[in-house]
């Protein structure tokens, strides 16, 4: 849970209410909890929520001494260790609603950037490695499986010799692995999946070199770019048609939630976090984020933030209506920087 108390105050909140919760923060229409597995309070990244609130994550760096270790986590505490057999390293990632998770795994722990990673699916403890044959024979070698859908269709990708990301699904049930192209990428990482197939993830442009987000529904693509930003990268897909993600805009990354139904972008970002930091990478159907950021000690911490509905809301009730919404955080009108790509 989050150290800090009285942060409430900058966030339009008064003293009395961060005393009486001094657990959370509230900034605009989320309320923020911060959480930490305690095996390493230094350094957790919470990266997939399901319906059910449990949360897919990790803790520790992977540098070397400090391995990732895997667990879920059903809020405020309750961790539950999870990792690939005789593993080093672990991270879960995706999480879908029957409780299938995704991730990946390494067998060393020599530092970032040089152990291999596997893919990995857990069905309700039965693990088994997943690594698209297509993978070139190369030290180090990386596969990630990074999403996964009630159907049991997962998202993933391997690196090329030159570093550059080809992704695919990756059906549980039968083993069958199917590329995802897109002519204009020069890498492409899919990341997210949600139950009508829809695929959510980010891509190096061959022409400009530009890093944007995408959407691929059913093999057709849309380019998604923050307004305004230099890079974009989405991460995570629900069934409402809300992606998550990052962008950067005038040198600053932010966290971004997107409307992909009417191409809106609002800006989301943890109150506790430096300024820059923080990364959303998961969402359930109820609008529930979670992701991480660095705050002031230099430590990664998780955050599960919790849609609140617009203080308007509840005097509706009165006169018989009830209009719950969100308040969109940095909201812009729609970007039409969706656009498709070939």
């Amino acid at each position: 849970m989050s150290r800090y108390t009285g942060a409430l105050l900058g966030f339009g909140l008064g003293v009395g209410l961060a005393l009486l919760a001094p657990q959370r923060a509230q900034a605009g229409s989320y309320t923020f909890t911060t959480l930490n597995n305690p095996g390493d309070p230094t350094f957790n990244q919470l990266l997939g929520i399901n319906n059910a609130g449990t949360i897919a994550g990790y803790f520790g760096s992977g540098a070397a001494g400090h391995p990732n270790k895997g667990y879920t986590l059903t809020p405020p505490s309750t961790y539950t260790n999870e990792n690939f057999p005789g593993s080093a390293q672990t991270q879960v990632i995706g999480i879908n609603n029957t409780g299938v998770t995704v991730g990946f795994w390494s067998n060393t722990n020599n530092g970032i950037g040089l152990d291999s990673n596997f893919g990995f699916v857990d069905n309700h403890g039965v693990f088994t490695n997943v690594n698209d044959p297509a993978t070139p024979s190369a030290s180090p070698s990386f596969n990630n499986l990074l999403g996964v859908n009630d159907h049991n269709v997962a998202v993933g990708f391997y690196n090329d010799a030159a570093g550059n990301s080809h992704s695919y699904t990756y059906d549980i049930a039968n083993g069958q692995f199917t590329p995802i192209a897109l002519s204009a990428a020069s890498s492409l990482t899919a990341s997210g999946i949600n139950n009508s197939g829809e695929i959510a993830g980010y891509y190096t442009s061959a022409i400009t070199g530009a890093t944007l987000g995408f959407l691929d529904n059913n093999g057709t693509f849309t380019s998604v770019n923050a307004p305004g930003a230099t890079f974009t990268q989405l991460f995570g897909l629900n069934n409402e048609g809300i992606a998550v993600g990052v962008a950067t805009i005038n040198n600053v990354t932010d966290g971004i939630v997107y409307n992909t139904l009417n191409d809106s972008f609002n800006i989301v970002n943890d109150p506790f976090a430096s300024p820059g930091t923080t990364t959303i990478n998961g969402i359930n159907d109820a609008g529930e984020i979670v992701g991480f950021y660095t705050d002031a000690a230099g430590n990664t911490d998780g955050f599960l933030a919790t849609p609140v509905p617009e203080p308007g809301s509840f005097a509706l009730i009165g006169s018989g209506l009830l209009a719950l919404g969100l308040v969109r955080i940095g909201q812009r009108p729609p970007s039409r920087r969706r656009r498709p790509v070939g």
